[in-house]
């Protein structure tokens, strides 16, 4: 089998502009779905441990659903992703006004952030790996960020069964960039993610306020429910008395990952036992923020499925939210004549 891209109409949206899908697939079988619109990935199909291949990936068979039901299924987010308490910074003293479209913050770069963009796209083959490279320019004042932002993403399918996500950027003002990819995984390919079993190289966390924005303290996760740093089934301990876990309804938190000096290092491993799949993520990002779909109620339908409570989860490799306003954190701050430049890949494998 040989690697392959192949594209085709992704629908129709309703100022007749029309969305492209694109499918990746390595010499193993493996294929990934990605649209032009948000750059979202829509289907990942991987095999078992009986070499039977399902869609491990939430989403939707056509883009309209993507322009209002989408809880970021799939998609690229920018400018900044997480939440910005009430939508503001200050910047080189400056306060910065962003839209607020989260209660009263801001969360994954506005209503109309790069999850609604359409990107250009460009796609390659590099011998056994195929891939799309996707650029948007994001101008001066877009939701509220100063400076334009000349954005490149690299999606790549190696044969290796890994699929590279590399985000690039440069601005020419001083602004805040925080890039990451939101897909939504079900390694069973249907019902619920609570027997999957996670694994988080991470010693502590960054606790959350009723709104779920950081209080801007590390956590450590021994002794409480965040503790993954070894396999723990993601249901075990979701339904615990914890303040954390009541103001996320589960799991919807940022963790602070173990770096040990290696560019792009594990940072994260799921099995699920039943099928055998397993996805590892690796990332060169200083944090993970794992959601367990608490938000999912069955009312969204994709591909088939109904996306029922805690139906998918996803490991979204970012900076930590709220940085800007956290000096303690990691910067996001990106200024003129420096690089955006970060990492990250999900590599799909089976136990037997």
């Amino acid at each position: 089998m040989q690697a392959n891209i192949q594209q085709g109409d992704f629908g129709t949206l309703p100022d007749g502009r029309r969305a492209t899908l694109y499918t990746l697939m390595n010499p193993n079988g493996l294929v990934v779905k990605i649209s032009d619109f948000g750059g979202v990935i829509t289907e990942i199909h991987t095999p078992d441990r009986d070499g039977k291949f399902a869609d491990i990936n939430l989403g939707f068979d056509n883009v309209l659903p993507y322009l209002e039901d989408s809880p970021y299924f799939g998609a690229l987010i920018g400018r900044h992703g997480n939440r910005i308490a009430k939508g503001q910074f200050v910047l080189d003293g400056k306060l910065i006004q962003l839209p607020v479209n989260n209660g009263e913050n801001h969360l994954h770069g506005g209503p109309m952030g790069f999850h609604r963009v359409f990107w250009n796209v460009e796609p390659f083959e590099h011998g056994d790996s195929v891939g799309l490279t996707l650029s948007y320019r994001s101008v001066d004042g877009e939701q509220g960020y100063p400076g334009n932002l000349d954005v490149t993403v690299v999606y790549e399918l190696s044969a290796a069964n890994e699929l590279w996500v590399r985000f690039h950027a440069v601005t020419d003002k001083d602004t805040a960039v925080n890039l990451t990819q939101h897909a939504y995984f079900n390694l069973a390919g249907k019902g619920d993610i609570l027997g999957h079993l996670l694994t988080i190289d991470a010693d502590a966390f960054t606790p959350v306020d009723s709104t779920l924005v950081p209080t801007g303290a590390l956590q450590p996760v021994a002794g409480t429910p965040f503790d993954f740093r070894t396999p723990r089934a993601i249901g075990e301990r979701i339904g615990e008395k914890d303040e954390q876990l009541e103001y996320g309804g589960g799991y919807d938190h940022n963790f602070v990952l173990n770096k040990r000096g290696k560019a792009c290092q594990l940072a994260a491993r799921v099995v699920e036992p039943l099928s055998g799949r397993v996805l590892e993520m690796h990332t060169e990002e200083p944090g993970v923020q794992f959601y367990s779909g608490n938000f999912l109620d069955g009312s969204l339908t994709g591909k088939g499925w109904n996306y029922y409570y805690r139906g998918g989860f996803c490991l979204e490799p970012q900076h930590f939210p709220d940085a800007p306003n956290h000096p303690n954190f990691p910067s996001t701050i990106l200024r003129p004549g420096q690089e955006y430049a970060t990492q990250s890949k999900f590599v799909f494998s089976v136990e037997k």
